[in-house]
């Protein structure tokens, strides 16, 4: 019988040369590509100290905002409702396609191995391309207006939201699924009745989210001729009319506050 006492073993402890190293590595690495991005972009913060004269006479040409109602205040009302209609539209519509492809890329939803790869490749299409782009290529197949920008919209978030609704599937508990398995219901069935209840808050707090995101989005979308305000922010600027355009983005400033409020609300609402 072997009554020797165990042999404690006492771990290393890291001298102090390769804690500084394993510090200073990373931050050298870091620094080196800020400089690489800095000579990459032309940063420069003397370039902008130039221009102080350039943006000062801009200020002083767009103070005032120009108030007319004819001429501009009354059209940038009405170009800004066309912005949320863009954004609401572009978020509505992509609900279909984008619970359908979540559900095929969720690991836990998924009929197929296979089907999980080609949906997940579908997302990362649809997300990867910015939905300027994409309003780009609706311009010039439907033409200028906000038809392009509610295409662009719709493309863009079936990508983003379909990831994170197939994220939000994969990170719930999968014992109802199981369940509802194990007693022979179909996978329709398993998503319909389990999956999903599971994650319906979830959801729709994403979906505000991007209501909120394409909301603003739909105002770049403008600027490329995909309608809205943006359109008449760009035209404002072509023509070097800064007042009006002043006074285009003091009344986005006042959409985009009452969305994010409006937005905040029905959350609070949810969580409750």
């Amino acid at each position: 019988m072997n009554t020797s006492a165990p042999t404690l073993v006492v771990p290393k402890i890291p001298n102090s040369r390769w804690r500084i190293t394993s510090i200073a590595t990373p931050i050298a690495v870091f620094l080196i590509l800020h400089v690489f991005a800095f000579r990459g972009t032309e940063f420069e913060l003397g370039a902008l100290a130039s221009g102080a004269e350039g943006m000062a006479a801009f200020l002083s040409d767009a103070f005032p905002p120009d108030l007319h109602w004819d001429s501009v205040l009354s059209p940038a009302l009405e170009a800004t409702i066309v912005t949320l209609w863009i954004g609401l539209l572009g978020t509505t519509l992509s609900i279909p396609s984008a619970l359908l492809l979540a559900v095929l890329a969720s690991r836990s939803t998924t009929p197929h191995r296979i089907t999980y790869q080609l949906s997940r490749a579908v997302l990362s299409f649809f997300r990867a391309v910015p939905d300027i782009v994409f309003a780009l290529v609706f311009v010039t197949a439907v033409g200028l207006g906000p038809f392009a920008g509610v295409l662009a919209l719709i493309c863009h978030n079936t990508g983003v939201m379909g990831k994170l609704w197939a994220e939000s599937m994969e990170e719930t508990d999968s014992g109802p699924q199981q369940a509802l398995a194990a007693s022979g219901a179909s996978r329709l069935q398993q998503v319909t009745h389990a999956a999903l209840p599971m994650v319906l808050g979830q959801f729709v707090g994403l979906l505000l989210y991007r209501f909120d995101v394409n909301v603003r989005s739909s105002l770049v979308l403008g600027l490329v001729g995909a309608g809205g305000i943006g359109l008449l922010i760009n035209q404002s600027i072509k023509s070097f009319q800064f007042d009006a355009m002043l006074t285009q983005i003091m009344v986005v400033l006042v959409l985009i506050i009452l969305v994010d409020w409006l937005s905040s609300f029905v959350r609070r609402r949810l969580e409750v």
